[in-house]
């Protein structure tokens, strides 16, 4: 049987640093008078209380580290957990559980979907907390990705395994100073990130907000309009520079602000992924010329901000694309699928597994051909095992048979195909905005019924997940001695 002590240990910490943070929107809120102060401070009093108790109760129970079982379960329980006690404040404000709770997934997720409208004349504490859920939960993606993902095994992560990603029963103290790093490169992004925002003309409670929210590709906004709301062009190319900075992995970055910045380019991922949005921004902008009689530079950059915002799952959008025909439609459809790169607070399948699904189907057709040739499949200089194969395609398995199924059940909502089909792939890639006139960028998940939103959150959580995490614990053998 697991042991859940050390579980709960380790939960308790969390939740005191969840309460620690709900402070901050409490302070924004003391700092503009505006007396909905009090719904983060008596929310931070109950979530800081749960913390501690757990803390005392459980003891030295973390003292030994954690299994693999128990990492798959406290992964899992933090990422539901989290929302669950994240969606407090919205209750006080007087949101509605249910949509207290989508709008907290949505952002502990980095998903970016939303329920609330009227952005412009929310409370400012509120609008602080959604943008620190989402720069919260972005850094606890590349925590879980870079350190927990390739010590479970779980799609194919164990080729970007570390030494600090302990290939032992127990993790290990070295992920300590690994997760140090992560976490002092993610601040001072971020931080620079608003800085450049200001310089911009961006108020800087605008600027303090998108920062947390571009960096963490979460796409959570203080405007109805998005970025559609900025005039500036140079306000959208900043927010294209760092949506890709955040959808690069954070280990490379690391290794880049050290002094080895061709660690970035040498990586077949991050070439990929660049070159990617590179040509589908270039075709976009020649497409919105010849057909919607768009300027260049304007098209240029409505093109590029919104191909990056749907590949990486940042959500922003600049105007309702959904309006440039139905080419564009099918586009984003399609890049909803594709993600950034592995150790990065994107969502999606990834780009390192289309490049192993790639090379894998470019293996078997050689092998059609020379039935007794050795080929292997590689990454990069690296060659691939046939159980990280394996894991690729089972893990692209799930994802397409999930967002199928998913799709299937929110159709028997009476929900349009398109509607259907883009909630499905939007939560369980963590994009952000769907398609079409409900959910589509210019819309909200706000009208949908409250049955499909419970659906679409538990759809998040087993997106960022991915997928296994969760899967596993519904195996009896997990539970077993």
């Amino acid at each position: 049987m697991v042991s859940i002590r050390p579980v709960l240990s380790v939960l308790g910490y969390l939740y005191l640093g969840l309460a620690v943070a709900m402070l901050i929107p409490a302070l924004v809120d003391v700092t503009m008078r505006n007396a909905d102060w009090q719904a983060f401070v008596f929310s931070s009093l109950n979530v800081g209380l749960v913390g501690m108790l757990l803390i005392v109760a459980m003891g030295s129970a973390l003292r030994e580290g954690l299994d693999t079982r128990q990492t798959f379960l406290l992964t899992t329980l933090s990422w539901v957990t989290l929302p669950a006690l994240g969606a407090l404040p919205f209750l006080w404000l007087g949101v509605a559980y249910v949509d207290a709770m989508f709008e907290a997934v949505s952002g502990f997720t980095t998903t970016g979907s939303t329920v609330l409208s009227g952005l412009d004349s929310l409370p400012p504490g509120l609008l602080v907390w959604r943008s620190l859920m989402q720069w919260m939960g972005g850094v606890g993606i590349v925590v879980m990705a870079i350190v927990l993902l390739p010590f479970l095994r779980i799609g194919g992560m164990q080729l970007f395994q570390t030494e600090s990603s302990d290939q032992s029963e127990k993790i290990v103290s070295r992920s300590v100073e690994l997760i140090r790093l992560i976490g002092l490169t993610y601040l001072f992004l971020t931080v620079v990130c608003i800085v450049a925002y200001w310089a911009s003309g961006m108020t800087i409670f605008d600027a303090f907000n998108h920062a947390l929210t571009t960096i963490a590709t979460g796409g959570y906004s203080t405007h109805d309009k998005s970025f559609g709301y900025f005039e500036n062009p140079v306000t959208g190319w900043i927010a294209v520079v760092f949506m890709i900075i955040g959808s690069l992995p954070f280990v490379l970055l690391i290794q880049s602000l050290r002094g080895a910045p061709m660690k970035l380019w040498n990586d077949p991922q991050v070439r990929s992924f660049l070159w990617l949005i590179t040509l589908v921004s270039l075709a976009l902008t020649i497409y919105l010329g010849l057909s919607q009689g768009i300027p260049f530079s304007k098209a240029l950059l409505s093109s590029t901000f919104n191909v990056i915002s749907v590949i990486t799952g940042t959500g922003y959008a600049m105007g309702d694309y959904t309006t440039w025909g139905a080419p564009v439609v099918g586009l984003a459809l399609l890049l909803k699928f594709v993600g950034g790169c592995t150790g990065s607070t994107t969502g999606g399948i990834k780009i390192f597994r289309f490049l192993v699904f790639f090379g894998t189907v470019k293996a078997h057709l050689r092998r059609m051909v020379r039935p007794n040739r050795i080929i292997a499949v590689s990454y990069g200089p690296t060659r691939l095992t046939p159980e990280l194969t394996f894991s690729v395609l089972a893990f692209l398995v799930v994802y397409l048979g999930t967002v199928g199924i998913l799709t299937l059940i929110l159709s028997t909502f009476h929900l349009d195909l398109v509607t259907a089909v883009s909630a499905a792939a939007t939560s369980v890639g963590n994009v952000g905005p769907g398609l079409g006139p409900v959910i589509g960028p210019a819309g909200s998940f706000a009208s949908l019924p409250d049955t499909v939103k419970w659906i679409l959150s538990a759809a998040m959580l087993l997106g960022r997940l991915e997928l296994f995490t969760v899967l596993v614990l519904l195996d009896p053998d997990f539970w077993s001695k």
